[in-house]
């Protein structure tokens, strides 16, 4: 599997490459054929904080985790940690639902996550549980409306409508602080 790191605001040593290229190898244990899509890797500093971003493009499904701490190469294992259990949880999820041949399952190894207890998988796929259901009027209203709106609730996503496209659209707050909008395409 290849993948491009790329650094924000921080220069991508030789060392943190390799690291990085250590670590995401574990994950090729995960799948049959190793993956032709390329997978994105972004290093940065923000605050003081250690981010990494890691994407990996897949046949009908997008791994993608995110970690934040003081230590980058804690934030590295942090990352695999993460992607390993999404993958694991990927796999359940498939088994389950696709018991045929060809299907999304045959994506992931089988018996690759031998280690891991099946109970545990199962416990992962059980908190998947809807246990609350909201439905409301969508009130039209621009990108700056919603924003203050989603403040005032004190949540950290918005859902609203947007007047200048007519469209379903959900404004969120990002871990840097800033916004981020969501739009129909």
């Amino acid at each position: 599997m290849q993948f491009s790191i790329r650094g924000q605001q921080i220069e991508v040593t030789d060392a943190l490459r390799d690291y990085v290229d250590k670590k995401l190898s574990r994950l090729e244990k995960y799948f049959d054929a190793p993956p032709t899509s390329e997978g994105y890797v972004t290093l940065g500093v923000v605050r003081g904080l250690h981010t990494v971003e890691v994407t990996i493009p897949l046949a009908g499904v997008t791994l993608r985790a995110e970690d934040r701490s003081d230590d980058m190469y804690a934030s590295i294992d942090a990352v695999v940690d993460k992607l390993e259990r999404q993958i694991r949880k990927h796999k359940t999820k498939l088994n389950r639902k696709f018991r045929q041949e060809g299907s999304l399952k045959t994506l992931f190894v089988e018996g690759s996550a031998s280690a891991v207890a099946v109970e545990d998988q199962e416990q992962d796929y059980d908190d998947l549980e809807v246990v609350r259901n909201k439905r409301f009027t969508l009130k039209p209203m621009d990108v700056e409306e919603a924003i203050l709106q989603m403040n005032m609730i004190g949540h950290t996503f918005f859902v609203f409508s947007n007047i200048d496209t007519s469209e379903v659209s959900v404004v969120y707050k990002r871990d840097d602080g800033k916004y981020g909008l969501i739009e129909q395409n």
